[in-house]
């Protein structure tokens, strides 16, 4: 799967099925790179598959949001010794379009569990497998196969500008090939191609969402629905919620953070690097002023649900 997560082909019908341009659109490097990642990780999950030992399920997952320092927290955390992060450092997608493969096929991408307890006693502690798949956060059904399979699992959320991480998600989509429209436009075309899709997965389970993966910019920002959804299912005790201005600020203490989260020792400090960032241009102030007047009653219910204003509407 590519970093967006999905194995669909890319187009701009604006329906939920598959597109109809896909790698061809793709920067050769980046198509390749992606290949190769997704055929190493094919041949270890086959090979663990076959000889029949089970791998250690996850004790945590990070599920959102994207666009907002995943992949950093996944890079730290995947440092300490009793963290044991999924195959190859990929984006599992399992609860989300991959769910009809079937546990086994989960629990392949994550080591065996003698191996995973032999390393972790350096540090005296069990060991934490873990995943990072922020598009769990947003998908309809998710929450609740994670809640069935995994029950115990602890869940970690990092957050940002809703406004920045919009822009971001479009760079992203664009980097990859999975979009060709401008910003403005693609933020026009939203609700339209979201339009059933929602629907449509909660009424075949087997259904995978193109637009709803990848085209919900405005959407994947309004967290406090999101998080509300979570808590129903889960229980407050068992999210932790990052602010990814902090963690990239000041990542030592937000690890730690964590780290108590999880019940783990602090051990030595990781390398913190920010990961994935692409560069884009300024973006236009009448587009940004009307994302920041879209998010303001969310950012509202946000506040009410953390208990303090996120970060970004701190004057």
């Amino acid at each position: 799967m590519g970093p967006g997560g999905s194995d669909k082909a890319v187009g701009q019908s604006g329906n939920g099925g598959m597109p109809t341009v896909r790698a061809a659109r793709l920067p050769a490097y980046r198509y390749l790179v992606r290949s190769a990642r997704r055929a190493g990780r094919s041949c270890l999950v086959m090979a663990r598959q076959h000889s029949g030992l089970a791998g250690l399920l996850p004790g945590l997952l990070i599920v959102g949001s994207q666009r907002c320092g995943t992949s950093s927290m996944t890079h730290a955390l995947s440092q300490h010794p009793a963290m044991f992060r999924a195959a190859l450092g990929m984006e599992v997608h399992y609860f989300d379009v991959g769910y009809g493969r079937g546990l086994d096929w989960y629990r392949s991408h994550f080591p065996r569990p003698a191996h995973a307890r032999s390393a972790a006693q350096a540090v005296r502690t069990q060991p934490v497998a873990f995943e990072s798949c922020p598009y769990y956060m947003f998908h309809p059904l998710a929450a609740e196969r994670i809640c069935r399979d995994l029950p115990g699992v602890k869940l970690l959320v990092l957050l940002r500008d809703p406004v920045e991480r919009a822009y971001s998600a479009h760079a992203h989509e664009v980097a990859w090939g999975f979009e060709t429209e401008p910003f403005e436009r693609a933020l026009s075309l939203e609700a339209g191609r979201l339009e059933g899709e929602v629907e449509r997965i909660l009424a075949d389970p087997g259904y995978a969402s193109f637009s709803h993966h990848h085209y919900a910019y405005r959407a994947r920002g309004q967290y406090a629905e999101q998080l509300e959804r979570l808590e129903k299912i889960f229980g407050r005790e068992r999210l932790h919620v990052v602010d990814s201005k902090s963690f990239f600020t000041d990542p030592e203490p937000v690890y730690h953070g964590v780290l108590e989260f999880l019940g783990l020792p602090h051990g030595d400090r990781p390398a913190f690097r920010r990961r994935n960032a692409r560069p884009r241009p300024p973006m236009a102030p009448a587009i940004r002023a009307a994302l920041e007047e879209h998010y303001r009653p969310h950012d509202e219910q946000l506040a009410g649900w953390l208990g303090h204003q996120p970060s970004w509407r701190v004057a």
